[in-house]
């Protein structure tokens, strides 16, 4: 399911890169559907990237937690917590980007999606815990072309929906890519909860209170390039 996954999405985006989330696993020349992308009527052809990185050799995602959400998982009396190589510090979570692969066109060109890839963060997620209930999300991955992170979702330890819609990626905040020694660094875009992954929390733990589109945080992607 997961392989099918990384190979379909359709790899194109409105800017919006994040955790989230954010992650690149194919190119766009190996996707079965081909990228989307708008040009002025006097381009004939697709512009220089301003950088193409075919595979991503590590890094990882975090997200810096909003306060809004944290205080709403206090109410609900949900601690948030990770599983397996996830971190939480600092009020950020991190995940390790495991594979992956981006083309990032300029932002200030007419060529769009400026941002084409998948990233890919294998064996972590983000937990939440309330009594003998733990909702776990992970194995993220985060497809810029629409916007969307997804994950496996686990009650127990049992997967309760593989491959679902977790989180939307806003990224009319995205500041432009940063090139750092060895890294790649994409920060801005705003993670909020998706209305599937709201509906799963609120039959899990027996409440109405988890909206669609609540902010979870803002997202910094650093990816190593070489």
């Amino acid at each position: 399911m997961r392989k099918s996954l990384k190979t379909s999405i359709t790899l194109a985006t409105t800017g919006a890169l994040v955790l989230g989330g954010a992650a690149f696993g194919v190119t766009a020349a190996n996707a079965s559907t081909p990228a989307v992308h708008t040009v002025s009527s006097s381009e004939s052809k697709i512009p220089a990237p301003v950088a193409s990185v075919p595979e991503v050799l590590g890094g990882d995602t975090s997200v810096a937690l909003d306060k809004g959400f944290t205080d709403a998982l206090a109410s609900l009396k949900l601690t948030p917590g990770v599983s397996g190589d996830g971190k939480l510090e600092d009020g950020a979570v991190s995940f390790p980007i495991t594979s992956g692969s981006v083309t990032y066109w300029s932002p200030d060109g007419n060529y769009r999606p400026y941002v084409q890839g998948l990233l890919n963060h294998d064996d972590s997620g983000l937990t939440l815990k309330a009594g003998d209930t733990t909702v776990t999300l992970e194995n993220f991955v985060v497809n810029p072309g629409s916007s969307k992170l997804y994950g496996d979702v686990l009650v127990n330890g049992k997967v309760a929906a593989p491959n679902a819609y977790l989180f939307s990626l806003h990224g009319g905040t995205l500041k432009p890519l940063q090139l750092e020694g060895d890294n790649a660094i994409l920060t801005g875009t705003t993670v909020h909860v998706s209305d599937d992954a709201a509906k799963l929390l609120n039959d899990t733990f027996k409440t109405d209170a988890v909206k669609g589109g609540l902010l979870v945080g803002t997202a910094t992607i650093t990816a190593q390039i070489k």
